[in-house]
């Protein structure tokens, strides 16, 4: 997608009338401009909008385009900031009731509760995503935006800025959960005469769209995340890989990029003084295997995207051989609140180890699909019920999958459980970028199993044995299972190549390709059973041979 014409730009201050209205606003419109609801024409009901406010004389209210506001089900999306009102499935010709509701607005409205898809959130990384026009600096600046930064540069020193962020008990949230003040620490104190930050935007799990959401809504405050971490572990330049199907994203982080760097928020001297930092943004083609930090690398280097063996890790030797930070866009995202709140708040948020919040994607059979951030520590019920809205058609709840294709499905006997890091990695899954599947009781388990595994050996770099090889047996297994052409030696194959796989693959994608196989057969062995010993799927999903036809 190309950029927007400058002309064709609703801005945040504009009347319609042409006129520049330095007042506040009595009232304002926000209308979400993210990728989901700009493909149901978002951006015409801005222009509509506009149009029938001038018509109706509202000089006094203010049209702004604001990007991803979270509940996507009920996209396009417009809210009435002063009282909260949020008009749901928007068509451009159908914005007369938005218009009377902005006739309304008084000075004496407050925000009225918005339910509980809203309430029971914590924003932290998310914070500006239906607040800020994402393409205007001055908005963000309004908002807090290069606050930390500037304290930063001006009342810290590196050091005391890995100290804050190690004590606020940050860990990564691209999926793995490494301490992110260790990882900086590591990078600093690595012998290098030049180093690197990169951004890790590389999402690629099926039903993830956590950081595409934030990159197309907040950019400035990735980019004044990314200043931070490289005045932390002493790097000057910076690079943002995303993926190239994430047009509107890549969009405006150029514009940000370019705003932010005549503003004097990047490039040489930031913010007067002698920190020197730039950005870059680098395109990935899709490869699934390039969100594995060595493949990233290769592919930023102009070569192939393939994993290499471990150590040397990229903290000592990664970018043409410097040391490198590489951290996901919502660590990047979570750093500039923790340096405006302090760590101590930020740490008082979650639950044992797993500090603050985590943003998950909700997807699947859920009602309120969408984006939504939560502290560390709320219960899957939580999730699935309250901020959700419940399974679809009122059906029984079945599973919910979390961490990708790499990840495991959590049956409902732990609906109650209190999501974290730990929580999840002893139940056999883990919390991987925030994709979180919901599956009722019409999701075959070992289809949803077979699922994973074709998107597995679909993206295998083919560098390794285990995983080239590994994951497309592993795939033809459980379809023979599918299709009740299976026999228990077959099952216990299935196990047993799992676990080779999984202790000899390369990288974590063919490590981690066989986890959904070993959570279903956990939690849904009764499935698998029935497909090879009754030659029945239970939920009716699987084409299976009848056992006459192969007798």
């Amino acid at each position: 997608m190309s950029e927007m014409p400058a002309a064709a730009r609703p801005t945040r201050r504009r009347v319609i009338t042409e006129e520049i209205n330095d007042e506040a606003p009595r009232a304002s419109a926000y209308v979400c401009e993210a990728a989901s609801c700009m493909s149901a024409q978002a951006h015409d009901i801005t222009l509509r909008l506009g149009e029938r406010a001038a018509e109706a004389g509202l000089t006094d209210v203010m049209i702004k385009r604001v990007g991803c506001l979270g509940l996507c089900a009920a996209g396009p999306l417009v809210e009435i900031a002063e009282t909260g009102q949020l008009f749901g499935h928007v068509k451009p010709d159908e914005v007369e009731g938005i218009v009377k509701a902005l006739k309304k607005v008084k000075p004496t409205d407050t925000r009225q509760p918005q339910g509980p898809f809203f309430e029971k959130q914590l924003r932290v990384a998310t914070e500006n995503m239906g607040r800020i026009d994402p393409e205007d600096l001055d908005d963000y600046i309004e908002r807090g935006g290069y606050e930390a930064l500037k304290r930063v540069l001006s009342e810290m020193t590196s050091t005391t800025v890995r100290d804050e962020i190690t004590r606020s008990g940050l860990r990564g949230r691209g999926g793995a959960g490494f301490p992110t003040g260790l990882k900086w620490t590591t990078v600093a104190k690595a012998q290098g005469t030049q180093k690197y930050v990169i951004c890790n935007a590389d999402e690629g799990d099926p039903g993830a769209f956590m950081d595409r959401s934030v990159l197309e809504s907040d950019p400035f405050r990735i980019l004044e995340g990314m200043a931070i971490a490289a005045f932390a572990v002493h790097a000057t330049e910076g690079y943002i890989y995303c993926r190239a199907e994430y047009p509107l994203a890549v969009a405006r982080l150029r514009t940000a990029i370019r705003l932010a760097q005549r503003a004097g928020y990047l490039g040489a001297g930031i913010a007067e003084t002698s920190f020197n930092f730039d950005v870059q943004i680098r395109l990935g083609a899709g490869a699934f295997v390039c969100g594995e930090e060595t493949a990233l690398i290769a592919s930023v280097e102009g070569r192939r995207g393939t994993p290499r063996p471990r150590p040397p890790y990229p903290a000592v030797q990664g970018l043409w051989d410097c040391p490198t930070l590489i951290n996901n866009v919502e660590t990047l995202a979570s750093v500039p609140t923790i340096l405006r709140k302090g760590p101590e708040w930020y740490a008082g948020i979650g639950v044992g180890k797993s500090k603050g919040t985590k943003v998950f994607a909700l997807a699947g059979r859920i009602v309120n699909t969408g984006l939504v951030e939560v502290p560390m520590g709320m219960t899957l019920r939580e999730i699935v019920y309250d901020i959700g809205g419940g399974i679809v058609d009122g059906r029984p709840f079945k599973a919910v999958q979390t961490g990708g294709p790499s990840g495991g499905c959590i049956p409902a006997e732990f609906l109650d459980m209190s999501v974290s890091y730990e929580s999840l990695i002893e139940l056999g899954s883990f919390m991987g970028s925030g994709g979180l599947i919901v599956m009722d009781d019409t999701s075959c388990m070992v289809d949803v199993a077979k699922y994973f595994q074709d998107f597995c050996r679909d993206e295998s770099c083919g560098k390794c044995v285990p995983c080239r090889v590994g994951t497309t047996q592993l795939y033809m297994l459980l379809d023979l299972i599918t299709r009740g052409e299976a026999t228990m030696e077959d099952l216990a194959q299935l196990e047993r190549l799992a676990g080779i796989i999984q202790r000899t693959a390369l990288c974590g994608l063919g490590q981690g390709a066989p986890n959904p196989i070993f959570s279903t057969l956990r939690y849904f062995r009764d499935e698998y059973l029935a497909h090879i010993v009754d030659r029945v799927c239970p939920a009716g999903v699987c084409t299976i041979t009848p056992a006459e036809v192969m007798a």
